[in-house]
Formats: C-alpha cells, structure tokens, sequence
C-alpha cells in the first residue's frame, strides 16, 4: 500500500512539475517581437540526433540481450 501512494504522489509531481519549469517569456516591444535577441542564433541542436539514437539501439539491445540471458540460466 505505501509503495502504491509512493508511485501515485511521484507520477502526480511529475506530471504536474512541468507547470512550474516554463521561463516567463517577457514583456512584448511595439513590433509585437518578445524583447531581446536570440542567445545562440543558429544553434545546430539537431546535429548529432543519428549519434544518440544509435547510443539508445544499442542500449536497448544491450539490456535485452541481458535481460534473455538472465531467464535462459534461471
């Protein structure tokens, strides 16, 4: 029972956390722009996504591989 209500309250908070992590996003100047600049003005965020999802095959291939191993010598 108390690992249940455990799980419950940390899945609500966890849900309900992203509410308090969103930036205030400013005032508005008259062009209707928010105010400021970009930080990083053409940041290359999506570079190296085949790098990190290739990690994450091969991850997940790892801890199946295991995971079968496990049951086969039990």
């Amino acid at each position: 029972m108390k690992n249940t209500i455990v799980k419950i309250g940390l899945t609500i908070v966890c849900l309900f956390s992203n509410l308090l992590l969103f930036a205030d996003p400013g005032d508005e100047s008259d062009t209707g722009d928010l105010e400021g600049g970009d930080a990083f003005p053409g940041a290359p965020i999506g570079d190296y996504i085949w790098v990190l999802a290739l990690i994450v095959v091969v991850y997940a291939f790892w801890k199946l591989k295991a995971a079968q191993n496990s049951r086969i010598q039990d």
